[in-house]
């Protein structure tokens, strides 16, 4: 159901996010974009270690790749998705929030959060990420990827 994590137009979608406690990086606000392309900082090394299922060593790339660009929505997204997949939701609850506070049309941060409210049977949320895509995108990707996770589910 989860198809695995690709960027969209990375460098239009490297918007900022303010990060609060350096271990901790809590993220902040939108305010524009990110001047380094994601790709010198180790996103596409995270992407593939995240790809590969090696979740941890994703984490750990990205914890560099956000404390350089600490509004990357692309790494803050793959950040979320590599916790929800370590089973760790409150923790990919957090990076999807930090991903749509700094790009809030990103559409694969709603997908996969939409995908993390199916998993934890908040079909409302869910719901409302598939309204949220359709407006943006329509029937794009995401939109049908959300919505099979959904049907899935026997919410469709």
């Amino acid at each position: 159901m989860t198809t695995p994590f690709r960027p969209r137009l990375a460098a239009a979608l490297l918007l900022p996010l303010a990060v609060a406690a350096a271990p901790v990086l809590a993220a902040g606000t939108d305010s524009g974009a990110s001047t380094a392309p994601a790709t010198q900082s180790g996103f596409a090394e995270a992407k593939a270690a995240a790809d590969a299922g090696r979740y941890p060593e994703a984490l750990k790339l990205l914890a560099a790749v956000i404390k350089a660009e600490p509004r990357n929505a692309d790494a803050l997204n793959l950040m979320g998705y590599s916790n929800r997949k370590m089973n760790r939701m409150a923790e990919a609850a957090r990076w999807y929030d930090a991903a749509l506070k700094a790009n809030p049309k990103h559409l694969g941060a709603l997908e996969y959060q939409g995908e993390m409210f199916v998993d934890t049977g908040d079909y409302t949320s869910a719901r409302a990420n598939l309204n949220r895509l359709a407006t943006l995108c329509g029937k794009c990707d995401e939109y049908n990827d959300l919505r099979a996770a959904l049907m899935a589910a026997g919410q469709g």
